[in-house]
């Protein structure tokens, strides 16, 4: 999550420890796992010996299988949240495969629920989720920078700078940025 490389790999490492952890403690073979996500037991595997970078598409499965947010599982793997998090010191993920970055802003900590998490999506990205992390979190999406299409099972909107979409993740979500645009925007999840 930090910006260089050795850093990364260190995360990459406690990510697949911790997602094994997750596995074994809800008795899940990677079959049953691979059945419940949508990922394939192959992934699944390489992802736990940390042979391969996981997606914001992948977590966001995963996740929702073991009914974490995934801010909250990149926080577990990390050390202990402070109450004043620096910019310099907030975590860092990159997605390899869409080129998302996203912030952890306020860390998630033992007693409270809200987070603030900041994400960048390049021009012409598309990252969907099958299910939330736990169903009826609420979010309040504010956009900051860019255009950014965000459809929430069948509901559609179209978010300009400034604009915030207010709402309950109940079932699928997409987040879309046009061919021409990317976009920067804050998610605070109660």
């Amino acid at each position: 999550m930090r910006n260089d490389r050795n850093a990364f790999t260190t995360i990459d490492s406690r990510i697949a420890a911790r997602l094994r952890e997750l596995r074994h403690a809800r008795n899940l073979s990677l079959e049953q796992l691979e059945a419940a996500s949508g990922v394939s037991r192959s992934t699944l595997s390489r992802l736990e010996k940390a042979q391969t970078s996981a997606t914001a598409e992948v977590l966001g499965r995963l996740c929702s299988v073991f009914g974490l947010p995934v801010s909250r599982l990149l926080q577990e793997v990390e050390n202990a949240p402070s109450p004043h998090v620096p910019h310099d010191a907030q975590s860092i993920w990159h997605d390899p495969a869409t080129g998302m970055v996203r912030r952890v802003i306020s860390p998630p900590a033992e007693g409270f629920t809200g987070e603030v998490i900041g994400c960048t999506l390049p021009a012409g990205t598309i990252i969907a989720y099958p299910a939330p992390p736990r169903p009826g979190l609420e979010h309040h999406l504010v956009l900051q920078v860019g255009a950014l299409h965000v459809t929430l099972e069948d509901d559609e909107h179209r978010l300009g700078p400034g604009d915030c979409l207010r709402y309950r993740l109940i079932g699928s979500s997409r987040f879309e940025t046009p061919p021409d645009h990317g976009a920067t925007y804050l998610l605070f999840m109660l």
